[in-house]
Order: C-alpha cells, then structure tokens, then sequence
C-alpha cells in the first residue's frame, strides 16, 4: 500500500547516534530532519539541548536513548537519564531492555527496569528497545509483554550496533505480541523507501533510519506529479 510524503516522513526518526559523529555533524543531520520534516531525530544525550533549541520552532521532536547501548546499567541509572533527557527538552526516549537479564528470565527485573523509566520520563515517549539479534522468539515475546505491561508506549527492534537488525518476521511477531496502544519502531536496516513500505506492511508505525534524504528522494522519483 502506498503512502504520502508527508505520511512516510513522519515514520522517520532521523538517527545521529554513531560515536564518530561531531557536534557540527549532528548540526547538520538536525538540519537534514527539519528539512524533510520527519517524526524526530534522535541525538546523544549531551547533545539533546542543541536539537531542542534547533528544532524549536517545528514540529519535529528530540529523541535521545537512554541505557545505550547496551541496556545494562541499573534502573535507577535509567531513570536518571530518562529524567535529565526530559528535563533538557527530549520529548522522547529510546531505552534498552537489561537484555542479559531477559536471557537469564529474571523477568521483574527487566519490568521493573522499564517501569522506572517510564514513571521518571513523565509523559515523554518511551520507546523499548529489545535488541532482538539476541534473544530467541520465546524471549523476543516475553520482552514485548514485560514493555506493554510497565506502561511503554513502543516497542522497538534495535540499536543499530548488534549484528543484525529488524526483520518483517520479528516485526509481525511485536505487533502480535503486544496491545494495540503500543506501537511498533523497526530498527537497523531500514535503507529505502521499498524498505519503509516494508516495515510500515508489516505493522511499524516508526523506523530508525540515517538516509532520511535517499528514502524522501526515491518516494518523490515513484511519484513524479507529487
């Protein structure tokens, strides 16, 4: 099913997270995500009041991540990153599950870590990332559930530095896997606009991607009369 420009634009969160990434060079992606207007961009956290001031007068929103990226920090550490990133303008945040917590099934602490960042975000979005390349379909399942029940409002596939990102299957098993208030972000491999009719076909209402401006230019080159 096709799509608007304007609809495609705003499943994009414009990522800014690769380490090697300067603060001109974060400048310019914000520059990037205004222009095409996507969903939000998603920067380091220090580097979260820049995009907020830089975006203020649009409606594109500041995304940061929180627990990034390897999710194993402790809750309460979480929570103060959530509660700083909110409180310098990020409007959402991208968190990462305990994932080695998740494979050794101590799942009330995985919940619990979710939870505390929900309650310190205080309204921001949430969305939990579960780096699916790891976990088993059983964990992948478990993960969705213990996001839907702390109060997430997305689940997401990937950080982007695992060996592999989304696929359709993981991303049809999410929308399965939790209740329709939560929405679904694929992560990690998302390249084209062929890509994003993909994701979007298999229930994600968002994608991480960085070549916003390729994906915006191939939707304009399938539709040359606008």
């Amino acid at each position: 099913m096709d799509i608007s420009r304007v609809a495609l634009a705003k499943m994009i969160d414009h990522s800014l997270l690769k380490p090697n990434l300067s603060r001109a060079d974060t400048i310019t992606g914000i520059e990037t995500a205004l222009r095409y207007d996507v969903a939000a961009v998603t920067v380091m956290p220090y580097l979260v009041p820049l995009a907020a001031e830089m975006v203020r007068d649009s409606d594109v929103l500041v995304d940061t991540v929180v627990g990034f990226p390897h999710g194993n920090e402790t809750a309460a550490t979480k929570a103060l990153q959530a509660r700083e990133a909110v409180q310098l303008g990020a409007q959402e945040v991208d968190m990462v599950i305990n994932i080695s917590a998740l494979i050794g099934g101590e799942y009330d602490l995985v919940g619990e870590d979710i939870a505390a960042v929900v309650e310190a975000a205080k309204g921001a979005t949430v969305k939990v990332i579960l780096e699916m390349a790891y976990l088993t379909d059983e964990q992948k399942v478990q993960a969705c559930k213990l996001a839907d029940e702390a109060g997430a409002d997305f689940v997401k596939t990937s950080t982007g530095f695992a060996p592999t990102g989304y696929t359709i299957k993981d991303l049809e098993l999410m929308r399965r896997s939790v209740s329709e208030h939560v929405q679904i972000k694929a992560a990690q491999g998302v390249r084209s606009y062929a890509d994003a009719l993909a994701v979007r076909a298999a229930g994600a209402t968002r994608f991480g991607c960085t070549r916003t401006a390729k994906i915006i230019a191939e939707w304009e080159a399938a539709h040359p009369q606008g």
